[in-house]
């Protein structure tokens, strides 16, 4: 099944690429009174307005400084659109069935309740993200929604 690998504090994450809608590059987010800590605000992408969570933040990782390979991963999950922060997106891969594993219960807390399987390609380790579990959670925080079309 092909993958968008991208990079959060360090670690490579995956996600199926049919849940990513398109990649952009970060220009301006707007802040939103009274989100949660996680949510820096929201953008404005092909035509839609669409909250922005900040991957590290919700991990429970310093914030850093946004680069040149900052990105936004739009994806559709849950029913709603949302914006995913991460320091680094460039690889569209297939990962091979065989290669991903249960997370195991070694992957507690935070981040470890949104992974779907550990996978092992060559020397790299990819965490596979569950989109629907972080979305539940992003939902449980009152997270502006934004209904996907079509």
């Amino acid at each position: 099944m092909p993958y968008i690998l991208f990079s959060v504090a360090g670690t490579t994450y995956g996600v199926a690429s049919d849940r990513v809608r398109h990649i952009d590059m970060l220009e301006h987010v707007t802040p939103v009174p009274n989100a949660p800590p996680f949510v820096d605000g929201v953008v404005f992408s092909r035509g839609e307005v669409v909250p922005v969570v900040n991957l590290r933040a919700r991990f429970g990782f310093e914030r850093a400084p946004h680069g040149m390979r900052t990105r936004l991963l739009i994806v559709d999950a849950g029913g709603r659109r949302l914006a995913l922060l991460v320091d680094e997106a460039r690889e569209f891969v297939t990962v091979p069935e065989g290669s991903m594993q249960p997370p195991g219960d070694a992957l507690v807390g935070v981040s470890g309740r949104y992974l779907d399987a550990v996978s092992t390609m060559g020397e790299r380790i990819v965490l596979m993200l569950n989109l629907d579990r972080l979305v539940e959670q992003v939902g449980d925080t009152d997270v502006p929604a934004t209904p996907t079309r079509g």
